[in-house]
């Protein structure tokens, strides 16, 4: 997939995941973009966008709701 250029990242709208702390710090950001592409990227490193598919990101969330990714969020 080609890349998205800071101009097109400044004109996304970018949704922002709430962090338990309320910082806005290592915060999660996903926007729709052309067609059917999704960016995500992390706030403090916002040049840094990851681009995938609605049908990919769809997938992902299906996922995460039917608690498919849980280990990685375990605690130590």
């Amino acid at each position: 997939m080609s890349q998205i250029t800071p101009e097109q990242a400044a004109r996304l709208e970018w949704i922002r995941a709430e962090v338990e702390d309320g910082s806005d710090e290592h915060c999660f950001e996903v926007a729709a973009g052309e067609g059917d592409l999704i960016h995500i990227r992390q706030t403090d490193e916002p040049e840094k966008i990851v681009t995938t598919t609605q049908a990919k990101w769809h997938a992902f969330v299906l996922g995460v709701q039917n608690n498919e990714f849980d280990h990685f969020a375990e605690e130590a």
